[in-house]
């Protein structure tokens, strides 16, 4: 899959869509810098990193979680996307029901 290309946004799309439907997600990290992101002609995709040996997924998890399950429920969620390895990372956990939202 070539870097930018459609194919790659619509995975990208996906894998991200996936990881957000899993229960106690609540949201995508996109690393310390910025650095966990897809990178595609106009945008980027957050929280998703795809290359040809990894597909990179961080997330922000709502606390209380079993935070190995929700991490195993987003690899199970995003493994049928893509041809490679899914890493699930977890960025940061959350106490509210939405990222950015009051708690």
């Amino acid at each position: 899959m070539n870097p930018g290309s459609a194919a790659q946004a619509n995975v990208a799309d996906l894998v991200a869509d996936a990881a957000l439907s899993v229960p106690g997600v609540v949201g995508l990290h996109r690393g310390a810098f910025g650095e966990v992101a897809t990178y595609l002609p106009g945008r980027r995709v957050e929280g998703v990193r795809l290359s040809g040996q990894l597909c990179a997924v961080h997330i922000v998890v709502r606390i209380p979680a079993d935070l190995p399950a929700v991490a195993d429920a987003v690899r199970v969620r995003v493994s049928p996307l893509v041809d490679v390895p899914v890493q699930v990372t977890i960025e940061d956990v959350h106490a509210g029901e939405r990222e950015g939202a009051p708690s």
